[in-house]
């Protein structure tokens, strides 16, 4: 017979056994490499280099490299502890180990130069350039070139792996005033001209310098006002979640106090409504031209993507040639509108046209989705690809020039006549703005109506599962034709609005990327949740801009779609859901994740019962 402690030998947690081989060092240094050759080798190094981050400290182009062995030293060292498991001390193997992955991959980099001065490849890679090269030597040789790459890679490394060594509260003061920096740096002309619309042009002359970039005390300034913020963030969290601790426990039933503030909460959200309205409205009379046309450009993309939203997001259906829609509003508003129509010249008001658009956006929805609408998945992708395609090449083709104008399109469209007081058109990006926000108010009420409506519930089953909601009784086909038909009624305004705003259309501006585009906008905002819609919006066009549409970051408009794929791979693997998830979608995407983690705690207070009943028992061997 002998003694087994069950309790010691069935749930005694075991230290995480964290030690990264050798192998794992070098391949990690080796992809940290890889990144910083591959951002070389697109040019981004040598075009920032020109624009200064911090006068005269670093410069953008140095900026471009020096976050990837940081963050490789990060990751490297970020430790996954597993339930049942202890997280092992830092220290300062940490530091090494991030020293070491930087250093080696700032070592790649130096071999790059290496190859730039020995072999001509410029054939194939367009940056294999001299350029490069001295970007890579300081201009002082290739050996320095190579020593300091590997000095800054080690540094840089190190630092990232040193975050793990502080508090998880500094660490996040650290990365806030990092990012507020980096960002008000690269946001120069729009704050410039948002502080010269408030006549506060002393402001940004504080705090730029007169080349580029911040200056080290405008830097300074923006990092303290960064973290008094996030301070003063992290303050009335705390607050409110000690009101909610002292809140006494909520009583089945009817109760005044929870009464009052499921009320109080109702009001909040509404103050915050009207706020954001209010700022809608009187922003634009103090920015300039060029904030006014990149909120009108947002505006133009949000409005699409509401449409989409529809058809993905609620109804589940992967259209992927959405610019159809587009292309149809904008070219029905310019034949109705414009007296350089090839077919027909009515010259009717914008407002008179703008219900014709409608209907005929509406049948165009119908001969589309009448025959595809039994299609599923991949399929229904493909199929909705190709009418995209169709679309713009019949606007295109000569068999329909003489009623579209083909390539050279529909010029001379009047703007827009609101009440015989103004004219919106393309050169008052103001008043457009106000136009597109007109209609995304109107979008945005009919999807928060559609969506509480049976039709919606229609919708959010058959995107759940077609089969189950067609055995429930839902008429599939006309619920998945009422989405097509809705989400091309909103894609015709905005294009209608764009006709107006630009004054010519042209088949080149219906290409399939403005269609993966507005996607990207409903997947990175979140599917099926209007206010992520928005942010999505605000975040790819306002930041990074449309196909042709500049953003706020116009350094990097060579980049966008770069960006958005990257961006959207990343979405995917770590928040599928969205910024802003809808909660009945976040429960679809982590449904088997929510129901193990629910096993595994069944299961481990299970085993809490059996060795509070039996630890110290004798079992017979």
């Amino acid at each position: 017979m002998s003694t087994i402690d069950t309790a010691h030998s069935m749930a005694a947690p075991t230290a995480a056994t964290w030690s990264p081989s050798i192998k794992r060092l070098a391949q990690t240094a080796a992809l940290c490499g890889l990144g910083l050759v591959f951002i070389s080798l697109i040019g981004m190094p040598v075009k920032l280099n020109s624009r200064a981050l911090i006068e005269p400290i670093l410069s953008r182009g140095y900026a471009s490299l020096a976050w990837v062995p940081v963050m490789f030293g990060y990751v490297v060292t970020k430790q996954v502890v597993l339930e049942g498991m202890v997280a092992q001390k830092r220290g300062a193997s940490d530091v090494a180990e991030g020293a070491i992955v930087g250093a080696g991959g700032g070592l790649l980099l130096g071999i790059l130069g290496i190859l730039i001065d020995n072999f001509d490849l410029r054939d194939p890679l367009l940056n294999w350039s001299p350029q490069l090269l001295e970007f890579i030597t300081f201009g002082n040789g290739l050996g320095f070139g190579v020593m300091i790459w590997v000095v800054i890679g080690g540094l840089s490394g190190a630092a990232g792996a040193g975050l793990h060594l502080l508090p998880a509260t500094i660490r996040r003061f650290i990365m806030v005033i990092v990012v507020a920096v980096v960002g008000i740096s690269f946001l120069e002309t729009a704050a410039t001209d948002l502080l010269q619309g408030l006549r506060l042009e002393f402001v940004s002359d504080g705090i730029y310098s007169k080349t580029s970039g911040l200056t080290i005390k405008g830097s300074v300034i923006t990092g303290a006002i960064a973290a008094v913020a996030l301070y003063g963030s992290q303050q009335l969290q705390q607050r409110r979640l000690t009101r909610l601790s002292q809140a006494p426990p909520a009583a089945s039933g009817f109760t005044p106090g929870a009464a009052i503030l499921n009320s109080f909460g109702d009001a909040r959200s509404r103050l915050k409504v009207g706020l954001g309205i209010l700022a809608l409205i009187l922003l634009p009379m103090v920015l300039g031209g060029i904030m006014n046309e990149l909120l009108a450009n947002v505006g133009l993309f949000l409005l699409l993507a509401l449409g989409l939203n529809i058809v993905v997001g609620l109804a589940g259906i992967l259209d992927l040639g959405y610019v159809a829609f587009f292309a149809v509003g904008g070219y029905t508003a310019a034949v109705l509108t414009s007296p350089n129509s090839p077919w027909l010249t009515p010259e009717l008001p914008w407002f008179v046209a703008i219900f014709i658009v409608v209907v005929v956006a509406a049948i165009v929805g119908l001969l589309i989705g009448a025959p595809v609408i039994r299609m599923r998945g991949d399929y229904l992708a493909i199929v909705t690809l190709g009418f995209g395609e169709i679309i713009r090449l019949l606007f295109l083709s000569d068999w329909l020039s003489p009623m579209f104008g083909g390539a050279q399109g529909i010029t001379n469209i009047p703007g827009v006549q609101v009440a015989g007081l103004a004219n919106v058109k393309g050169t008052d990006p103001r008043a457009v703005f106000y136009l597109v926000m007109a209609f995304c108010a109107f979008a945005i009420y009919v999807s928060w109506r559609l969506e509480g409506s049976r039709l919606g519930r229609a919708w959010m089953a058959i995107r759940e599962d077609e089969s189950v909601a067609e055995a429930m009784g839902i008429n599939t086909v006309n619920a998945k034709l009422m989405a097509f038909v809705t989400g091309a009624i909103l894609a015709s305004l905005s294009g209608a609005i764009f006709a107006a705003k630009v004054g010519s259309i042209f088949p080149s501006s219906f290409e399939i990327l403005v269609s993966v585009i507005i996607l990207v906008i409903v997947i990175v905002g979140g599917m099926g949740r209007i206010a992520g819609v928005m942010v999505g919006a605000a975040v790819l066009i306002g930041v990074l801009g449309g196909p042709s549409q500049p953003g706020l970051l116009q350094e990097l408009a060579e980049y966008k779609l770069l960006i958005y794929g990257a961006l959207l791979v990343w979405m995917m693997l770590k928040r599928p859901e969205g910024l802003l998830p809808n909660v009945r979608r976040s429960r679809e995407l982590h449904g088997d994740e929510l129901t193990q983690d629910a096993w595994i705690k069944s299961q481990v207070a299970a085993q809490d019962e059996i060795d509070s009943d039996g630890a110290g028992s004798e079992v017979p061997s």
